[in-house]
């Protein structure tokens, strides 16, 4: 028998051991465990432009459009939340590419290839419906303020948020402002937390998503047109190949030649993931506020909702937290999307004009481009004082954009289309017949808005 001391050591080495596979054991399971989070947050890190894009397109003016639908038509027109998404990532994704590939804005590359009358029209129109949409959601969120706070003034609350958009716009950096943007898109997040907080039948909602429905009435096919508006908008195109070009500049490539160099299939391939993931994400939005209003206002039989706060308002008697949930969204949506309103329209004219342009520039270096910036809400601010109706403020909105979306859309195809301009990066087939079955359908939207108004 060996002797006791003999004994010790190897009693201690085995306990060592033992200990040892123990951490080695927990450590794999944390880390195991933490896998998932990693993960979310490196997909939360690959998300940027396409993001705030897709969040911007839910505007307080799209809200009003969505809780319009439901309300006054139940889930009849939820469908076209499905619908849309395949035609607004694929023409998105087009302009994200552009800009990736050329290393300049949508406008820029109009302008460089395609004579400058097209442009300068379809630029000026431009500036007039988003100058409306901008009004139409400082009006919207001024209400909504009012609801939660009555005591405060209307024309207060419309300058306020405008000089905050302003502010943070014009001097806050680019990665900044870039960042602020993409975590107000959480603001988003409380129109699925209203449908799921209210009674719905969700068998009937799946059955009208997947089985669409429309009656031919003008109110419908109006009704119908203002979402496609709304949804596959002009000042989207501008805003997405110009912040990817801002974004490749963030990153230091400050030169055209520079930034297309960096034009490889991993970058395309982030980029793609980016926005389809962003106009998912917009798209899913715009189903719960059509489902939240559905269930509830078409329910109730109320079905005159004309405003995005009126939504807000309306929802009041189904619960207090819908409500509340209801109407800081809008708010937070509205500050995110009037400043994308309005730089992409300082985006359109500078690169038509061949001025300097972006975000990451100072005031100093680029005063034209924040000088439209400025003038565009301005004429935004003014319009809620010269008593603008907002429902026809929409209207004249949506029947511009589906006027000049068609326009657009056409240069958008040919140029991400071109072997010459985008090389490897052209569109393939199935893309190409996309892209022009959406002009096509935005084409006769525009025409059937048109029409629905006479």
């Amino acid at each position: 028998m060996p002797p006791e001391s003999s004994q010790e050591p190897r009693e201690e080495r085995e306990a060592f051991l033992e200990e040892s596979v123990e951490f080695v054991v927990r450590e794999e399971r944390a880390i195991a465990e933490s896998r998932p989070f990693r993960r979310a947050g490196e997909y939360w890190g690959k998300l940027g432009p396409g993001l705030t894009t897709g969040a911007a397109d839910d505007d307080p003016s799209g809200i009003a459009t969505y809780s319009e639908a439901g309300a006054r038509y139940g889930v009849g027109l939820i469908w076209t939340a499905l619908f849309t998404y395949p035609f607004m990532a694929v023409v998105q994704e087009m302009c994200a590419r552009i800009g990736v590939v050329s290393g300049e804005g949508l406008a820029a590359n109009i302008r460089r290839h395609y004579p400058k009358g097209a442009l300068y029209f379809v630029t000026a129109l431009l500036f007039a419906a988003n100058a409306l949409n901008i009004a139409a959601d400082l009006g919207a969120m001024a209400a909504s303020t009012r609801l939660l706070a009555p005591a405060l003034d209307a024309g207060l609350l419309v300058v306020a948020f405008a000089a905050v958009t302003l502010v943070l716009q014009i001097f806050t950096t680019y990665a900044q402002y870039a960042r602020y943007l993409k975590y107000l898109a959480l603001a988003l997040f409380s129109y699925v937390i209203v449908a799921f907080s209210v009674h719905l039948d969700w068998g009937a909602v799946l059955h009208a998503t997947l089985v669409p429905h429309l009656s031919f009435t003008k109110d419908q096919l109006f009704l119908l047109a203002a979402v496609l508006g709304t949804t596959i908008s002009p000042y989207l195109f501008f805003w997405q190949t110009s912040q990817e070009v801002e974004e490749d500049i963030l990153h230091g490539e400050k030169s055209i030649k520079a930034r297309r160099a960096q034009a490889t299939p991993e970058a395309v391939s982030r980029m793609r993931t980016d926005v389809w993931s962003g106009m998912l994400f917009s798209n899913l939005i715009t189903f719960f506020i059509f489902a939240a209003c559905a269930g509830t206002l078409y329910a109730a039989g109320d079905t005159n909702i004309a405003t995005a706060a009126a939504a807000a308002a309306a929802l009041r008697p189904f619960g207090e937290f819908a409500y509340l949930l209801f109407t800081v969204g809008i708010v937070g949506t509205g500050l995110l999307a009037v400043p994308v309103l309005a730089g992409s329209t300082a985006y359109a004219i500078a690169e038509s004009m061949g001025w300097k342009y972006g975000l990451y520039r100072k005031l100093k270096q680029a005063y034209a481009f924040y000088g439209v910036i400025i003038v565009s809400m301005v004429v935004g601010v003014a319009m809620n004082f010269m008593q603008l109706d907002p429902i026809k403020g929409l209207i004249w909105a949506a029947v511009a954009n589906g006027v000049i979306a068609p326009v657009i859309l056409y240069f958008v195809v040919r140029i991400s289309s071109s072997k010459k301009l985008m090389g490897e990066y052209a569109n393939g087939a199935w893309l190409k017949t996309i892209g022009w079955a959406t002009i096509l359908l935005m084409a006769l939207s525009g025409l059937a808005a048109i029409w629905a108004l006479f």
